[in-house]
């Protein structure tokens, strides 16, 4: 956070409000079309959103620029470090001799929230240049505004660089897991299987039936309903569409239905993504969304869980889409170690699991607390010089 002498030095001191149109010039940039971006071109094009719109074999910008999205995610603030490419919806704020470049970026991220707001309500949605000129601004002397860009700038190094250590503590922590899941689920091939490991190779038609749910009709569905229907593009995800409590009743006792605990697979889409059944009422689309209906006696659901991770699913295109068809799910081939076998592997995968979970779940929060103090504490700056 700021050094308190920071603050003291910065009490009392002399500060002006100006309109952004006061301290520095606002251009638009130069249009180019999709057509003429450049595949392995040298220099992004930076257009209205938040990333680059490709790549151009010349730049109209240099490096260690403000830029200000025009359309698209209107109000986005961004430092540019390298030479660029402005496209014609993409504004470059350059500031007068009185205003350090860098502390004026900082205080544009300060009033993200608002230039977020000045958007036109138009379609397409639009930042005015006359509403983004009359933006005001905090210009205290070059050397108070150098004093906050040397602490913000140390502030922001931190918090990059804490979310690159983080964020490669879950990379390796995420290797880690997938490389013991392997080893545990590694089985002599069937031409060199050892009988006393007591492992088994065999099919998932052998070890059980492909189920699906009944077929819902689009005019079946609603908005809004007594229980979601999920369909590939929502499964795993939360329901857009929803069907009646009359008819689920009826194909739920009719069809067939998965139990508590079974495992679906998405059979297109992102094919072998894995939901395990909570048992609440739900219906999925048929043929898109299937589970094997196997004897948990012989393989149990936890340990298919941790195989489908490593599994070849047996993909077949039909036209122009690609999907897993019944056919090549059931001649997957698996290994079933003994139920014993499978206990263990299962527990300590668990144990991975959770680990890396914990970690999945917590090293973005701990990320995202970083990023917040960092903004607390660059707002608190730049307030208190206001």
């Amino acid at each position: 956070m700021p050094e308190v002498n920071l603050l003291d030095f910065i009490q009392g001191a002399d500060v002006e409000r100006k309109t952004l149109g006061e301290v520095a010039e606002i251009q638009r940039g130069k249009r180019i079309t999709k057509n003429q971006l450049v595949k392995n071109g040298k220099y992004p094009v930076v257009s209205g959103g938040t990333g680059y719109m490709g790549y151009f074999d010349d730049y109209n910008r240099d490096g260690n620029t403000i830029t200000i999205a025009q359309y698209g995610t209107a109000g986005y603030v961004k430092w540019q470090t390298e030479k660029f490419w402005a496209n014609d919806v993409c504004y470059s704020v350059f500031p007068n001799e009185d205003v350090n470049k860098k502390y004026l970026y900082y205080c544009l991220m300060n009033e993200q929230e608002v230039l977020y707001s000045l958007k036109t309500n138009a379609i397409p949605a639009h930042l005015p240049q006359i509403d983004l000129s009359n933006l005001t601004i905090p210009i205290p002397s070059l050397e108070i505004q150098q004093k906050v860009v040397e602490i913000l700038d140390k502030m922001t190094d931190y918090v990059t660089e804490l979310t690159a250590e983080l964020t490669a503590e879950l990379t390796l922590r995420q290797k880690q897991y997938a490389y013991y899941r392997d080893q545990l689920l590694t089985f002599p091939s069937q031409s060199d299987s050892d009988e006393s490991l007591s492992v088994r190779w065999t099919t998932l038609g052998e070890i059980g039936e492909v189920r699906m749910c009944k077929r819902i009709l689009k005019n079946q569905t609603s908005a809004v309903g007594d229980v979601p229907f999920f369909k590939i593009g929502t499964f795993g995800k939360s329901p857009d569409a929803f069907i009646s409590r009359e008819l689920f009743e009826e194909y739920k006792a009719k069809y067939n239905y998965p139990k508590a605990g079974d495992l679906l697979i998405s059979a297109a889409g992102t094919i072998g993504r894995v939901v395990k059944f909570d048992g609440n009422d739900a219906y999925f689309q048929d043929s898109n969304i299937v589970w094997i209906e196997n004897d948990e006696t012989q393989v149990m659901n936890e340990y298919l869980r941790y195989y489908y991770q490593i599994a070849n699913w047996g993909t077949s295109t039909g036209g122009t889409i690609t999907r897993l068809y019944n056919d090549g799910l059931k001649k997957m081939k698996i290994a079933v170690p003994s139920l014993t076998t499978q206990k263990r592997i299962v527990e300590i995968l668990d144990k991975f699991d959770k680990l890396t979970s914990d970690l999945t779940d917590g090293l973005p929060r701990e990320i995202e607390l970083r990023r917040k103090q960092y903004e607390y504490w660059r707002e608190q700056l730049l307030n208190f010089i206001q």
